[in-house]
C-alpha cells in the first residue's frame, strides 16, 4: 500500500511539474513575442506607423478608457455577443433534436441548411438592418447567423453517430424515443455540444462586431470603424511646424 502511495505520489508531482512547464512556455513565448514586437518598432526594423507597438497599444488604451469610455462599449458587445450566443445553442438544440425524431424532415431540411450555413454572414448584416431596422436586435440576429446553421448540421450529424445498438436496446426495455434522446442522444453528445460552444462564443462575437460596423453607435465594432475613420492623429505644432503622430 504504501509503494503504491509512492508511485501515486510520483505521478502526481510529475502531472503538476508538466502543467508548471507548459504555463511556464505559454508566458515565457508570449513574454518574448511583446518584447521582439517592441524592439522591432523602437529600433525602426519595422514601421510602427503601420504595425504599432505594445507601448503605443497601451496609451491608446488608457485614452479609450478616459475618453471613449471603453468599459461602455466592451459591455454592450459582451451583452449582445452573449446573448446571440445561448440562443444559438437553444434553437440549435431544439431544431437538431426535431430533425433526429424526424428522418424526413431532416431529408427534406438538409440541401436548405447547407446552403444556408454556405453563405457569407457579412452579405446578409445589411439585408437583416434593412428588414428588421439598426437597433440591438439586429444585432444580436446578425450575430446569431453566423453561427446557427452550422451548429444545427454539427449536432444534428452527432445525433445521427450515436451507437444504434443503444438506441436499439432503449426500444426492446419498451423505451421510446424520449428515452432514447434523454438516456443515450443526448448523454453522448455532451463533448459535441461542448466542443460546439467553444466555437460559437468566438463566431458569436465575430457576428455581433459585422453588425456593430454597419448599424450601432456603441460597441467595440462601432469603436474600429470609427477609428479606422479618424486614424487617430494628433495635431501638434513645434516651431512653426506642422506634425503629426498616431496614437
Amino acid at each position: 500500500m504504501k509503494q503504491a502511495l509512492t508511485t501515486q505520489e510520483k505521478y502526481v508531482r510529475a502531472v503538476k511539474r508538466a502543467n508548471r512547464n507548459i504555463r511556464f512556455w505559454r508566458i515565457f513565448l508570449c513574454v518574448i513575442f511583446i518584447l521582439l514586437w517592441e524592439l522591432c518598432a523602437q529600433y525602426r526594423i519595422i514601421n510602427a506607423f503601420i504595425f504599432s507597438s505594445p507601448s503605443r497599444l497601451v496609451r491608446c488604451f488608457w485614452q479609450l478608457m478616459e475618453q471613449q469610455n471603453l468599459p461602455g462599449h466592451i459591455g454592450i458587445t459582451l451583452f449582445e455577443t452573449i446573448v446571440s450566443f445561448l440562443i444559438v445553442i437553444a434553437v440549435s438544440l431544439f431544431i437538431a433534436v426535431l430533425l433526429w425524431r424526424s428522418r424526413t424532415l431532416s431529408r427534406i431540411l438538409e440541401p436548405y441548411m447547407v446552403m444556408l450555413n454556405s453563405l457569407p454572414k457579412s452579405a446578409l448584416a445589411p439585408l437583416l438592418i434593412v428588414w428588421l431596422g439598426a437597433n440591438y436586435k439586429t444585432i444580436i440576429l446578425t450575430g446569431m447567423s453566423v453561427a446557427v446553421f452550422g451548429s444545427i448540421m454539427s449536432l444534428y450529424s452527432g445525433f445521427m453517430e450515436v451507437d444504434a445498438e443503444k438506441i436499439k436496446l432503449i426500444y426492446t426495455l419498451n423505451g421510446t424515443m424520449r428515452d432514447a434522446l434523454y438516456k443515450v442522444v443526448l448523454p453522448a453528445n455532451i463533448p459535441n455540444l461542448l466542443s460546439i460552444m467553444k466555437v460559437n462564443i468566438g463566431l458569436c462575437l465575430v457576428g455581433v462586431v459585422i453588425g456593430e460596423f454597419i448599424a450601432a453607435r456603441q460597441g467595440l465594432g462601432y469603436l474600429i470603424i470609427y477609428g479606422s475613420q479618424v486614424f487617430r492623429f494628433v495635431h501638434k505644432q513645434r516651431k512653426g511646424k506642422h506634425h503629426y503622430r498616431q496614437i
